[in-house]
């Protein structure tokens, strides 16, 4: 259970360092325009490690933190050893698909920009619903919710929260991301769905 420190201190490193340098901070933006007419690829993997503002990195990193942790444990016990190649391939994939949609949509936008790590922690999110559907996240320490409600929940915020969005933050990250996650833990362990299911309807509101 080392990756995710190793994530979470490059992601960090890597921000504090663009802060404090704004043509670093554009060079590793995703901007689709620069994609598509210079070929800058490497955008869709560098903009998930640059941040908004120090409150952007801390809230992504602390959500790794936790669920990060939770995921390299169960890929480590069902794959093995192939548990950190999954885990790793989760978040990096992640992070390039959840960019993928904002790339069709503003390739022909040059002023369009967008940075974090929000699709890679979503789809570790999500890893740990599909997982674990019913055991509770808390919010605020005393809001807590099973990981199927609140993940639910979620989408529909990032939703509407991409719609109307006015920052740099790629908030429709969110949504892919969450999604990617889930289909990525189908894809390499189908008995997750069926355990998924199982877990929500054995859950107490859902006992007759």
């Amino acid at each position: 259970m080392f990756i995710t420190y190793i994530i979470i201190a490059v992601t960090v490193i890597v921000s504090m360092l663009a802060f404090n340098r704004p043509a670093m901070l554009s060079e590793f933006m995703m901007n689709p325009y620069n994609v598509k007419t210079k070929g800058q690829y490497y955008r869709f993997i560098t903009s998930g490690f640059i941040h908004q503002d120090h409150m952007h990195l801390i809230m992504n990193m602390f959500s790794l933190y936790f669920f990060g942790l939770v995921i390299e444990t169960i890929f480590g016990m069902i794959f093995g050893g192939w548990g950190a190649v999954y885990y790793i391939l989760l978040y990096l994939m992640a992070i390039v698909v959840s960019d993928l949609p904002s790339f069709f949509k503003h390739k022909s936008n040059p002023r369009y920009n967008s940075l974090g790590a929000s699709g890679g922690v979503s789809a570790v999110i999500f890893a740990s619903i599909v997982f674990q559907p019913t055991q509770d996240i808390c919010l605020f320490i005393k809001i807590c919710l099973p990981g199927f409600i609140l993940g639910t929940a979620y989408i529909i915020y990032s939703y509407f929260q991409g719609k109307k969005a006015n920052d740099n933050i790629n908030h429709d990250a969110h949504l892919y991301g969450a999604a990617f996650g889930f289909i990525f833990c189908v894809i390499i362990y189908p008995p997750s769905i069926p355990n998924f299911f199982k877990e929500i309807m054995s859950w107490r509101m859902f006992d007759m």
